[in-house]
C-alpha cells in the first residue's frame, strides 16, 4: 500500500479555552497535543480542492483532501502558519509498517477513525466504556501498538453495531518532524 499524505489543523493547548473544554469533557488529562484524522478536532488543509489538486490526490470516497505527492501537499499549504502534515496507512499490516522508511517523519501512533472519515473514535466520541481505557491514548491521543488498535476496532465494531462511529478503520500515523529536527 502506498502511503498518502494529509495536513491538518493541530489541536493543542494554543487553542486557549477550547482546549480546556475538550480535555475536560474527554478526561484526556495526557494529552499534549491531538494528532488525528478526526477533521472536527484537526481540519483538514487545503479547505477547498482547486482543479489542479485532482492531479495528486485520491480519487475515493472520503479520500480526496490525501495527496500522493508530498512536495505537492506542502506547496499547497505553504502559506499556513500551523500545519501538521502527516504520512498515513489505511489499515496497515505490520509488514507494510515495516516498509516505511521516511526519516523526515516521526511515527506517532494509530488512530480509529469512522469510514467516512470524520470522526476519531478514540478522541472524539467521549470514550467507550470497555473497549480502551483513556489511559491507553498517547500524549497525542493514538494508540502504540497495531496489535491493539486492530482489537479496540475489532471491539468496537462487535459491542456498538449501532453507533456508526464505531466501525472505523486503524490508521497508521506519522507527523512530519520539523524543519532541521
Amino acid at each position: 500500500m502506498q502511503p498518502l499524505f494529509v495536513a491538518k489543523r493541530p489541536f493543542d493547548p494554543s487553542a486557549g479555552e477550547g482546549w480546556d473544554r475538550y480535555v475536560t469533557w474527554t478526561g484526556l488529562t495526557q494529552l499534549k497535543e491531538v494528532v488525528s484524522l478526526d477533521t472536527m478536532l484537526c481540519p483538514t488543509l487545503p479547505e477547498e480542492l482547486t482543479a489542479a489538486d485532482w492531479e495528486h490526490n485520491v480519487h475515493a470516497d472520503y479520500l480526496v483532501f490525501f495527496f500522493r505527492s508530498l512536495e505537492y501537499l506542502r506547496n499547497r499549504v505553504t502559506a499556513e502558519r500551523r500545519v501538521n502534515i502527516l504520512l498515513v496507512l489505511q489499515n496497515p499490516t505490520a509488514s507494510e509498517l515495516a516498509e516505511v522508511d521516511r526519516p523526515d517523519f516521526e511515527f506517532a501512533g494509530f488512530d480509529l477513525v469512522d469510514v467516512h472519515g470524520d470522526v476519531s473514535a478514540l478522541t472524539n466520541c467521549g470514550g467507550f466504556e470497555g473497549v480502551f481505557a483513556n489511559a491507553e491514548l498517547s500524549e497525542l491521543g493514538l494508540l502504540r501498538d497495531l496489535s491493539r488498535a486492530k482489537e479496540v476496532q475489532a471491539a468496537l465494531r462487535a459491542r456498538h453495531p449501532e453507533e456508526s462511529h464505531a466501525n472505523c478503520h486503524v490508521w497508521a500515523i506519522w507527523r512530519q518532524r520539523s524543519h532541521g529536527g
